[in-house]
C-alpha cells in the first residue's frame, strides 16, 4: 500500500468559524468507500454540533476529482465475496442545517455528483466534469434520481440519467447546477472563501431558518410553505439578532450576531 492509502479518508479542520471537510483519497479519485462515507458523516455531525461553526466547506483533495463516485473496486470485491451492500439510512449531508459549499475540481460523477447536489452552493473549476454513469455499470443512482430533476431542467436531468453521458463545467453552469465557475483551483478556492465570508455576514439563525424553509417548502404546495415560513419568521422576530441588524445599520457598524 502507498502512504496515501494509510492517510485518513476524510480530513476535518476548522478556522474562522468555518469547517473544512476534505475528501482525502486522491489516489482513488476520492471514490466513496466505507471509510470515506463514515468520515464524511462524522465530520458533518461534528460541524453541526459545534456552535462556533457557521458554514461548511466541502473539498476534494488532489486536483483530479472532487469525487468519482462509488469505489467500484471495493464494490466488485464485495460482490465476489458474496457480501451485501451497506444501505445508508440517514442522509447526514442533506439533513445538515448549516450551509454547505462544495468546491469541485475535476471529476464529479455518480455518487460524487450526488454529494455535490446535496450541498447548497457549488463552485467548480473550468476543467471539471459532471455525470451520472451508473446505468453504464448496471447500477442505479440513489438520491440523484429524486434530487437532480428538482435542481436542473427535467430534460437535462434525463439526459444525464438515461445516457450516462458527462457534461462540462461550462454546461453545468449554464443549466444552473454550478453557481460559480472559476478558471483553476486557486481561483476556485478564492471564490469558495468569498462565498463563505458572505454567509458569515448574515445572521446565523436567519441563514439556518432560510435553508430549512427553502429546502422543506420546495416539496410542498406554496400555501403550506408560506405557513412554515410564517411560523419560523415569528420565532426569528423574537430574537436579539433581529433587533441587532437594523440597529447596526443605523449606527453604521458591523452587526454583532449573538445567535439568540
Amino acid at each position: 500500500m502507498s502512504k496515501e492509502e494509510f492517510a485518513p479518508a476524510v480530513i476535518y479542520e476548522t478556522r474562522d468559524r468555518k469547517a473544512y471537510i476534505t475528501l482525502n483519497r486522491p489516489h482513488a479519485m476520492n471514490a466513496i468507500n466505507n471509510a470515506l462515507r463514515d468520515g464524511l458523516d462524522e465530520s458533518l455531525r461534528r460541524a453541526e454540533a459545534d456552535d462556533d461553526i457557521l458554514v461548511i466547506l466541502l473539498i476534494g483533495a488532489g486536483g483530479r476529482a472532487f469525487c468519482a463516485g462509488m469505489d467500484l473496486k471495493e464494490r466488485a470485491k464485495n460482490d465476489s465475496s458474496g457480501g451485501t451492500v451497506r444501505i445508508k439510512r440517514e442522509d447526514v449531508l442533506n439533513g445538515c442545517k448549516k450551509p454547505v459549499i462544495a468546491a469541485i475540481d475535476g471529476y464529479c460523477v455518480a455518487g460524487g455528483m450526488e454529494i455535490a447536489m446535496r450541498c447548497d452552493i457549488r463552485v467548480a473549476t473550468a476543467k471539471s466534469q459532471f455525470g451520472m454513469p451508473e446505468p453504464r455499470r448496471g447500477l442505479m443512482s440513489s438520491t440523484a434520481l429524486h434530487n437532480l430533476s428538482r435542481q436542473i431542467p427535467l430534460g437535462e436531468a434525463m439526459l444525464l440519467h438515461l445516457t450516462g453521458r458527462s457534461i462540462t463545467a461550462q454546461r453545468a453552469y449554464e443549466i444552473g447546477f454550478i453557481q460559480v465557475l472559476a478558471p483553476d483551483r486557486e481561483a476556485m478556492m478564492r471564490e469558495m472563501e468569498a462565498l463563505a465570508e458572505d454567509v458569515l455576514l448574515c445572521a446565523p439563525l436567519n441563514v439556518q431558518a432560510i435553508k430549512y424553509i427553502v429546502k422543506t417548502g420546495r416539496n410542498l404546495p406554496i400555501e403550506y410553505s408560506w405557513k412554515i415560513g410564517d411560523l419560523i419568521d415569528t420565532d426569528i422576530n423574537k430574537t436579539e439578532d433581529r433587533k441587532e441588524g437594523p440597529l447596526a445599520f443605523a449606527e453604521k457598524r458591523k452587526p454583532n450576531w449573538k445567535m439568540r
